[in-house]
């Protein structure tokens, strides 16, 4: 093992000098041009709230910051107040927060295999075509430096080329958002911090300042030309670099570590997407290639003869078993052989995604310094201390007097959340009901309609209007769940943001996940499973005729409502996503030059005024981000086994979905505060329940729903291959007419006479026992209940196993840890030899000095 120690060379200190003049003339400092802009403040002069402003902005300038007020351009009555963080106080908290900085010497390691795999990989594979131009842009250059917590009493450990450059931007945000935090406002212990002053009125906003202007006319290679936004928007949030790998280090530069994990979470979950799209594909060319071969295909297109029983009450009339034809064939474009094999596919996929995300995690983690990284104690809401502000308890971890919530009223609380929670899934449950009974009257209206069309395939009109109708009511819905949740969850009184986030983001998904899928489980499940037999059909209040299946089965139907609701809702999230923001943008643009301010006097605004004038951040953060992809994540797992395309469908949505977000994030939404995490949060425990679901929901789907099991045990036991002892394709023939059984329409009493065929089980008319279920009906039940036993545990034994096999943590990046830790040690060691070295030569030539 080789190891190479080598110090940094950096011309930092030139490019900051050359960023500076183009920020200055962007209005990135105060008025003397030196003093860099790291937060804005925006309050109204006619705000009443002036004393507790001015009382928060006099404690602001005795813990270091420094201060400028400037009246907006466009609006007499804003006022912006500009805060810049000087050296002296960005160093004693940046010690306070254990803030970790590089080294002064730059170290890594190699070993042979190491250096020759990379060399291979370096000649053989193309470049990275989104790996940045660091000669072009050295201040992008990753330092490799080691870091640790800084230590103003060890800065001579670190490298410190330039002061103004030496913590980012997001840091020094960071740090000053950590004060106005913690700043108080009033006499009292709970009288501080910036949200409750944005919560009364006092300031109307506050934020970091964008790095100017997302556009500039200058090529992206000049140096001193461009800023890290505009960087972001060349080589990432435009729609051309849609093919090109996320630019992560910046990402999380710019935006922070939580930022950065999400898009890191979004492109893996869209990387991993390409195998299940490619399979799943297969598995529907595989159906589409096969399908005018298919037995089953075959004999329900050359059924002339075979008439079937009518599937509504009053205006159906008897049709031939061929007219399903079309039916049949696209059924088996999503019923065929490759059905388990891709469910277990994904089953497996999902398992290795997660496990797989955890390693990814722990690499990135690595690399940005968040291993050692805790979660700073957070203050409490507002509104938990001033309704509990009667009783106390001590801190276990700061050892100071907080507000408590009593077990009992904490108990009692969450009873009246959980029964919301249940009243609003019901509500959701009366909602697929109304639809049920749609697709029950309209059938009849369908079925006598003046258009011929529509006659024929009243069943396709029938489910197309009840999606359609189910996708509106769910988008409704959807409106009534977020007020919902956020009352349940205030009634709660969560302790801190992050405790009030959680319970939001489960509450969210839970109403989402019923709301979106319910509607599909009814068809899955439900749809012709207690319609009855002819002659003794189960009616709906005794008026409606429950409704069936389609000759051909009901999978068609359930791929129809997943196919729908997929793209329907990917497309609304969509436009909402990037045309909303653009909508509020442009009528914000519209009022300014409404007021003739900006055209008469052709004035620029400063870059704090334009990041004023776009969109905040919402409220939940990034949970409407995670909650889309994960919902997503749910329709490509749970019922893949009936829809292989689900896939294909979430990669290319996902594609544009990172454009979307990204151009989002750097021209239309103002810069969040840099925040740092080391997971997805909640979110990864609802993938992983996600993906134990979809095991069991694709194990009933293929036994109750698909004709896979009625199919296996034909070819097994009652075809004409029985004796062979394997299936082929000619082992099915003869399986639609032993599927089918007979009625005789005379017991109809509707004026028909003759015998009609119905999907199911039942001895004929002139049996001893008719219309009973044959021993075929009990053979195929116990086979699909074997099934689903043996698919599941099988299954599950399989992600068990691979989860067991693939470490979280990479084996090479538990090395360099440890490594790590050494070579810190020696280095501090050496650093600290150096520095008594020079003190001891400067000491002995003074004492030299002043000897005479």
């Amino acid at each position: 093992q080789n190891t190479k120690i080598a110090c940094s060379s950096s011309v930092e200190s030139l490019v900051f000098a050359s960023m500076t003049d183009a920020m200055a003339s962007s209005g990135l400092f105060f008025k003397d041009g030196k003093k860099r802009i790291d937060y804005i403040l925006v309050y109204k002069k006619s705000s009443p709230q002036v004393e507790k402003r001015s009382t928060f902005e006099k404690n602001l300038r005795a813990e270091g910051l420094m201060l400028e007020r400037e009246p907006a351009v466009t609006n007499s009555d804003i006022m912006f107040v500009k805060i810049h963080c000087p050296w002296e106080t960005l160093c004693k908290y940046a010690e306070r927060m254990n803030i970790r900085m590089p080294f002064r010497k730059k170290c890594y390691y190699t070993d042979w295999r190491s250096k020759t795999m990379g060399r291979l990989l370096k000649s053989w594979l193309p470049r990275n075509p989104m790996k940045l131009d660091k000669e072009a842009l050295p201040d992008l250059e990753e330092t490799d430096c080691y870091t640790a917590p800084f230590s103003r009493a060890r800065i001579h450990h670190f490298t410190i080329n330039n002061k103004d450059s030496f913590f980012s931007n997001s840091t020094r945000s960071r740090i000053v958002h950590h004060m106005l935090q913690r700043t108080k406002y009033e006499d009292g212990k709970s009288k501080m911090g910036i949200n409750r002053l944005l919560n009364n009125g006092t300031y109307e906003a506050a934020f970091p300042p964008h790095e100017g202007s997302h556009k500039s006319r200058h090529p992206i290679k000049t140096h001193g030309a461009q800023n890290h936004r505009h960087l972001l928007y060349e080589r990432w949030a435009r729609w051309g670099m849609w093919y090109k790998y996320q630019p992560l280090d910046l990402i999380r530069r710019y935006f922070g570590e939580k930022i950065g994990l999400y898009f890191a979470w979004l492109g893996w979950y869209t990387g991993m997407l390409i195998p299940a799209a490619l399979v799943g594909l297969f598995v529907f060319l595989y159906g589409l290639f096969t399908m005018d071969s298919s037995q089953v295909s075959k004999e329900i297109c050359e059924a002339n003869e075979t008439i079937m029983c009518p599937m509504c009450e009053r205006n159906c009339t008897l049709q031939k078993l061929n007219e399903s034809c079309i039916y049949a064939k696209v059924t088996h474009l999503f019923d065929n052989g490759g059905t388990v094999f891709f469910a277990i596919f994904m089953a497996i996929w999902a398992t290795v995604f997660l496990e797989f995300w955890k390693r990814r995690r722990a690499v990135l983690t690595y690399d940005w310094d968040l291993i050692d990284w805790e979660d700073e104690e957070e203050e409490l809401r507002p509104q938990f201390e001033a309704k509990y502000s009667q009783v106390e308890r001590v801190n276990p971890i700061t050892g100071k007097p907080e507000p408590f919530q009593p077990f009992p009223d904490k108990l009692s609380r969450l009873m009246v959340s959980v029964s919301g929670i249940f009243f609003m899934i019901s509500l959701v449950l009366t909602a697929v009901f109304a639809v049920v009974v749609y697709r029950l009257v309209a059938m009849e209206q369908f079925a006598s309609f003046k258009w011929y069309f529509i006659k024929k395939y009243w069943q396709f009109a029938t489910s197309g209007t009840g999606v359609c109708i189910n996708f509106m009511i769910i988008m409704s819905l959807n409106v009534v769940y977020e007020k919902v949740a956020y009352l349940l969850t205030d009634l709660e009184h969560p302790r801190t943001e992050s405790e009030w986030e959680n319970s939001f983001a489960l509450k969210m998904f839970l109403f989402q996940f019923v709301n979106l899928n319910s509607s599909i489980f009814y068809i899955a499940f439900f749809l012709g499973r207690f319609a009855g037999r002819p002659g003794k059909y189960n009616k709906l209040f005794n008026r409606w005729r429950l409704e069936e299946c389609h000759p051909s089965g009901c999978l068609i139907d359930l791929c129809l409502q997943m196919g729908v609701i997929m793209v329907l809702k990917q497309m609304w999230n969509n436009f909402m996503e990037l045309g909303y923001p653009l909508l509020q943008n442009w009528w914000s643009r519209r009022k300014m030059k409404r007021g003739g301010q900006l055209m008469e006097h052709k004035i620029s605004l400063p870059q704090w005024e334009k990041d004023w004038n776009l969109q905040p951040m919402n409220l939940h953060g990034l949970m409407d981000e995670y909650l889309e992809m994960v919902l997503q994540f749910g329709f490509t797992t749970i019922f893949v086994a009936a829809f292989p395309l689900a896939p294909l469908l979430a990669l290319l949505n996902n594609i544009i979905e990172i454009r979307l977000d990204a151009y989002k994030f750097v021209t239309q939404w103002r810069r969040p505060m840099p925040a740092r995490a080391t997971d997805i949060g909640i979110w990864y425990g609802i993938l992983e329940g996600i993906g134990v679901l979809a095991v069991i929901t694709n194990a009933f789907v293929i036994a109750i729903t698909s004709d896979y099991i009625p199919r296996f045990v034909y070819a097994y036991k009652y075809g004409p291959c029985t004796d062979q002892g394997y299936r082929q394709e000619k082992c099915l023939k003869g399986y639609v007419n032993s599927s089918l059984s007979v009625f005789d329409l005379s017991e109809l009493g509707m004026g028909y006479s003759g015998y009609c065929r119905y999907r199911d089980y039942r001895a004929p008319p002139w049996s001893s026992t008719p219309y009973e279920f044959t021993l075929q009906f009990w053979h195929v039940l116990a086979a699909r209940l074997a099934f689903i036993i043996v698919f599941e545990h099988l299954v599950f034994g399989i992600k068990s196993f691979i989860a067991y096999l693939i470490p979280d943590m990479p084996k090479d990046l538990c090395d360099r840890m440890r490594r790590e830790k050494y070579l810190v040690q020696e280095m501090m060691y050496e650093a600290e030899l150096e520095h008594l070295q020079r003190e001891r030569k400067k000491n002995g030539k003074q004492y030299h000095h002043e000897w005479p």
